[in-house]
């Protein structure tokens, strides 16, 4: 395991790379005063925040003692979310012209809160939802997911704890090709057409217990594969700080969300 300073000086070489690849110095101020703590550090303490699974923003500040306050790193970190999904969305790009034949899409739930907690809950109340996953009911937001069988991350998309898969599975895979593998909630007839383009893409979804179709060996042994991406959710949620009910703002949460994704796609 890497000392917290290495792996704080690994995050800094990766966002200064991309700092100026992505000429990302445009958006810092060119008139008035210089700002506190640059872009290039904000991004690190957050991404190192979500690598070493910190719980709070303020254990952060404590901990560097930046020259600025303990608000100015929470405004920072919050409002450069925007360039953290530009910085997602060009890895994306990349990811998808070297990505393996053989994807999978996925949801997992997202909790903003706990679900004793709901009638007090206001922060993501706009947007938050009643939804069901493995482990029961949640109240949240969904991470819908496509990945390759290499795990690097292809799309990904938020929406509420309520929303279906084949709802969004289009505008989440417009930009995919391949052999797209995924469970029994994307079985729709209509879908599966929409989605196939000859020579070029098709969805496979496993039959459901209750079908009268039974899948060969091969499409068996394509469809266990789709464990893979349950390792991703697992990273995000376990070593990458993905879950929280900590933020007080709608941005807070998303950007807790971004960055916690980027450091994923960054390991």
């Amino acid at each position: 395991m890497k000392p917290a300073l290495a792996v704080y000086n690994d995050l800094k070489k990766k966002v200064t790379f991309l700092y100026h690849k992505l000429k990302l110095f445009t958006y810092e101020n060119i008139v008035g005063r210089k700002l506190a703590l640059p872009i290039i550090e904000t991004i690190t303490l957050a991404l190192y925040k979500q690598t070493q699974y910190i719980a709070t923003k303020k254990a952060i500040w404590k901990d560097f003692q930046p020259p600025c306050s303990y608000k100015t790193v929470v405004v920072n970190m919050n409002r450069y979310a925007p360039l953290i999904m530009l910085i997602l969305a060009i890895i994306m790009r990349l990811n998808r012209r070297n990505a393996h034949p053989v994807k999978h899409t996925d949801a997992t739930d997202v909790p903003v809160c706990l679900n004793k907690n709901v009638r007090y809950h206001k922060t993501m109340y706009p947007l938050a939802e009643w939804g069901h996953s493995g482990k029961g009911l949640f109240y949240g937001l969904k991470l819908h997911i496509t990945s390759d069988l290499d795990r690097k991350l292809l799309s990904f998309m938020f929406t509420p704890g309520n929303t279906h898969g084949t709802k969004v599975f289009m505008k989440l895979n417009k930009d995919i090709e391949g052999l797209v593998v995924a469970d029994a909630e994307y079985i729709s007839e209509k879908l599966q057409r929409g989605f196939y383009q000859e020579h070029k893409r098709m969805l496979f979804a496993q039959p459901r217990k209750n079908m009268k179709k039974i899948i060969t060996v091969w499409q068996k042994k394509l469809y266990d594969t789709r464990m893979i991406i349950e390792l991703n959710f697992k990273n995000l949620k376990m070593f990458y700080g993905l879950i929280t009910s900590l933020p007080r703002s709608v941005d807070g949460y998303f950007a807790n969300y971004l960055y916690a994704i980027l450091a994923y796609a960054l390991r």
